[in-house]
């Protein structure tokens, strides 16, 4: 008895002697579940500044379109290069609305309806880079644990084929082997839960952000109807 806890002790059960120790499938197992593991954590403080800067960018943009400034005004200052989302999806409606208009100043038919679709296509480009990398957190969260599984499976494979060959079933050479297969679910759960938990956050934030986009376009789509209107 005194042996086998002395077997035990001698054991380094540390993250990396474990991952040294496993098999070779194993180890890519590892591997994946920690590269992904860090992507995802990238993606998620990428789309938490993406998002601050575009709620900023919101508010600085609607202070300036309710500010009373005239709309060709406010479109000649923001220019042909829009910096900021609210201000690409304002210069899409914009551009159409004067493309529409003839050399006399009449309108023509159906301006309307182009100025619509040019805000929204523009707001699907914004709407795009919002959510551009979410989808890899979705993977993420579905697979991680999978792939942390079959890590697990393997490792076990290996350990008993172990027993098998050394004939000892003693608890010093079985619990370093279920150790190390353990660790690829630890990882695959790890890698999982943030991007389960960040992929539904960011994608309601997303969808919030996209949704005040779709509202301002309503909105000034109504204040270039009302001026149809008066012509």
């Amino acid at each position: 008895m005194d042996q086998v806890a002395a077997a035990g002790q001698a054991v380094d059960f540390s993250v990396i002697a474990l991952f040294a120790r496993a098999s070779i499938t194993v180890q890519i197992v590892m591997v994946i579940l920690v590269l992904a593991s860090f992507w995802a954590w990238a993606i998620i403080i990428q789309k938490f500044i993406t998002f601050a800067a575009a709620r900023r960018d919101a508010d600085r943009f609607d202070r300036d379109f309710w500010s009373g400034e005239p709309l060709d005004d406010l479109f000649d200052r923001i220019g042909d290069s829009p910096r900021t989302s609210p201000e690409r999806i304002f210069a899409a409606g914009m551009g159409e609305w004067q493309r529409s208009q003839t050399h006399d100043g009449r309108m023509i038919a159906g301006t309307s309806a182009r100025v619509d679709r040019a805000m929204n296509v523009a707001i699907g480009r914004e709407s795009d880079r919002l959510t551009r990398g979410l989808s890899f957190l979705a993977t993420v969260g579905s697979t991680a644990p999978f792939i942390g599984l079959f890590g697990t499976v393997w490792g076990i494979k290996n350990s008993f084929e172990e027993i098998a060959i050394s004939q000892n079933t003693s608890l010093a050479v079985v619990a370093p082997g279920i150790a190390e297969a353990l660790v690829a679910t630890a990882l695959g759960l790890l890698a999982a839960i943030p991007a389960v938990i960040f992929y539904n956050k960011l994608s309601g934030d997303a969808d919030r952000i996209t949704g005040n986009y779709e509202t301002f376009a309503d909105e000034f789509s109504t204040i270039l109807s009302r001026q149809l209107g008066e012509e």
